[in-house]
């Protein structure tokens, strides 16, 4: 079973948007240096804004079993924060990574527009390596691997084959070093659109 200080723990900056996840440890530590406060919403649906010692003094009027035990008292796991000083979303670039091009094309070979366990894809140069290709984000794609025997070292002009999508370099977004299975707590949903959390990268249009 999980830590309660490794908990995942939703940011907000202090205009209440998500920017961020932390563990329970460091919004314990931003709440206890008076950089972040809890939020909390009640039974009734209001929120409810609490200091380091109003968030002790909650947790015990309020215990709940994930709490994180100290020397005198224990005190509930955070489930959002708020910062108090910080009114912008975090300047991030997405990763070039073989997991973040899979999650571009969503597991679809771009050449036959199938869909296939990661495991059958490979990635492609569209423009061939040894054709002086780059290896960036416009000239790798997914590609199955009977399409790529099929492609060789051709262009896809050349082999008589077409891409499905022009490749792009994806737009960041908030949470995009977050896994998109994870599961969010009951609390955050005010704050996060669940359609817009489990969306694919790649499906922003311009």
């Amino acid at each position: 079973m999980n830590s309660p200080l490794g908990q995942r723990v939703l940011v907000l900056n202090r205009l209440w948007q998500a920017v961020n996840i932390c563990s329970a440890r460091r919004a314990l530590s931003l709440l206890f240096t008076g950089n972040a406060q809890v939020v909390y919403n009640d039974s009734t649906g209001d929120f409810h804004t609490f200091d380091f010692g109003e968030w002790a003094d909650f947790s015990e009027i309020e215990p709940d079993e994930d709490s994180i035990a100290t020397v005198s008292f224990r005190m509930r796991v955070p489930r959002v924060i708020l910062l108090l000083s910080y009114d912008r979303f975090p300047k991030q670039e997405v990763k070039f990574t073989r997991h973040n091009i899979f999650e571009r094309d969503h597991n679809t070979c771009q050449y036959c527009g199938k869909t296939f366990d990661r495991r059958e894809l490979n990635l492609d140069h569209v423009i061939p390596r040894q054709r002086g290709g780059p290896t960036t984000w416009e000239n790798i794609v997914c590609s199955c691997i009977p399409c790529n025997t099929r492609k060789r070292n051709r262009t896809p002009k050349e082999a008589g084959m077409h891409l499905r999508c022009e490749p792009r370099k994806p737009k960041w977004r908030p949470f995009i070093q977050v896994s998109f299975g994870v599961k969010t707590h009951e609390s955050w949903k005010h704050f996060i659109d669940v359609a817009y959390w489990n969306v694919e990268l790649g499906q922003d249009k311009d």
